[in-house]
């Protein structure tokens, strides 16, 4: 009897406990507060847009065939001046008011100069170049990729949503400020790259380097990059706005296997194809670790306030349950490559003929570096995980980009673009994010003390995919919206007089 006394009140004890280790983690969750910045509507003023005079500007840009295919075959020339002529008739206010330079060939930048020398400038980037269309696709597109049809409240074609809508919504939100007779009180540069699809190297690394040698230095930076996206992260009821405060770094590493071949009716029991086969294997089979932290860390802080109950509960305890939802994360692609650097294998090569054994095989396997990870790092996992002297490994030459450093939030630049959103957008909820591709906005780090990446459009899943694939396109209400931002967003960070 006394043994099952105190059986029972361990139990009873275990119970308590367990109960109070659950009350912990539900307090924990209710307690959560909303980082959401309280807005005032937008005054009526801005609220009026041309909306079928947008599309039709953007259309004309998007004719403009200005195609990067690789670093040998970058946007023709006479596309690119005639995309600037372009913008010299479509934005004449804007033209005439700012002063305009040729950067690294084709590259634009346009200073608009403010009334207060005192005050650091701001930086609004966007980029004239564009992806080719797949050959042998352009008939299973609605429209044709370069007409720049206008039809059923879209603008059609390469390059509507990345990124000639920002180009164009900047250059319209100044366009009327001009003819509202504004002067901000601190200059504006809008930095517009020509080759950003192909590495930036000589449109907006060019144009910083030509800011850093005048010695200016911006209060921030704002490219493309991340959107307002619906239906993408299923436990917030409401859209999300991803505002980039890092992007991933970048290497391709070229691996080499070289075993004896032969003759296929007498096969040794390895090849090089065999051997790199295997290799490639493992690193697909043993990814570099998985983290939450940085931006992505306050990505999940930001959205869980806003979430249902249930997954709160798990964001608002992470002292106890990062490994679960470390592991919920990695299910999904998108959010999985937000938590490590990503491994992909992208090209392999061998052989010769059909009964000859390769000697030698070849792969690129691309990663995507994570924040706090560096290419060294990648270099190492490589062969750690390959661990075959048979191999030869290096970086593709002019691959290695490094991650950017993560910008702030805790500062009045991205405040005023939370705020931004919320007025633009109402009812958006807004957080810090990781940008998984690469923008041109890295080469801005070095003239900005912080550098935000943020496509003010919203999208859905399937508009997502359309984003370097078949139909591109863009809401012409995306347009309006994209230019109530830019106005918006200058009016409070340059300020006027």
């Amino acid at each position: 009897m006394a043994k099952k006394s105190r059986v029972k009140r361990a139990a009873g004890a275990l119970a308590i406990l367990a109960l109070g280790f659950a009350g912990i983690l539900v307090v924990g969750a209710a307690t959560m507060r909303s980082r959401q910045p309280i807005v005032s509507p937008l005054p009526a003023a801005e609220l009026t847009l041309d909306g079928e005079g947008l599309a039709a500007r953007l259309s004309s840009v998007v004719r403009q065939r200005t195609i990067s295919t690789s670093l040998d075959s970058p946007a023709p020339a006479a596309e690119l001046e005639a995309l600037r002529a372009d913008l010299a008739a479509a934005f004449p206010n804007a033209h005439r008011k700012l002063d305009l330079e040729v950067i690294g060939e084709h590259s634009l930048l346009y200073t608009w100069k403010g009334s207060d020398a005192s005050k650091r400038p701001i930086i609004l980037c966007a980029h004239m170049d564009v992806v080719p269309v797949e050959p042998g696709t352009e008939a299973a597109w609605t429209h044709p990729p370069f007409d720049g049809v206008v039809e059923g409240g879209f603008v059609w074609g390469r390059g509507t949503l990345d990124d000639k809508a920002s180009l164009v919504a900047i250059l319209a939100a100044v366009d009327v400020m001009v003819v509202d007779g504004v002067t901000p009180a601190r200059t504006v540069l809008l930095a517009f790259g020509h080759d950003e699809e192909i590495s930036g190297r000589s449109g907006a690394a060019r144009i910083a380097e030509t800011l850093a040698a005048r010695g200016v230095h911006a209060e921030l930076a704002l490219d493309e990059g991340s959107a307002i996206v619906e239906g993408v992260v299923t436990d917030v009821p409401a859209p999300v706005a991803a505002i980039g405060i890092a992007e991933k770094g970048y290497v391709s590493v070229d691996l080499k296997a070289e075993v004896p071949g032969g003759h296929s009716s007498t096969p040794a029991r390895d090849n090089a194809l065999t051997v790199l086969a295997r290799a490639v294997e493992r690193l697909q089979a043993e990814p570099m670790p998985a983290r939450i932290d940085g931006a992505t860390e306050q990505f999940l802080a930001w959205v869980a306030p806003e979430m249902r109950f249930g997954p709160r509960v798990a964001l608002a305890n992470m002292w106890v349950t990062a490994p679960l939802v470390r592991t919920m994360l990695a299910i999904s692609p998108t959010l999985g490559a937000a938590i490590r650097t990503t491994t992909a294998v992208t090209l392999f090569h061998a052989g010769v003929k059909d009964n000859v054994v390769p000697a030698v095989a070849t792969a690129t396997v691309n990663f995507r570096v994570l924040p706090g990870d560096t290419t060294d790092d990648v270099l190492a996992h490589v062969k750690r995980v390959t661990n075959d002297d048979r191999i030869t490994f290096a970086p593709q030459a002019g691959s290695r980009t490094e991650p950017s450093r993560v910008s702030r939030v805790d500062v009045r630049g991205f405040e005023l673009l939370a705020e931004t959103v919320r007025q633009v957008f109402p009812g958006t909820v807004v957080a810090p994010s990781l940008v998984l591709g690469a923008t041109d906005g890295r080469y801005y780090a070095s003239v900005a003390d912080d550098v935000y990446r943020f496509l003010p459009v919203r999208l859905r899943p399937e508009d997502i995919t359309r984003i370097h694939g078949k139909d591109e396109r863009i809401a012409i209400e995306n347009l309006v919206q994209g230019v109530r931002f830019y106005r918006r967003f200058l009016a409070q960070a340059a300020g006027s007089d």
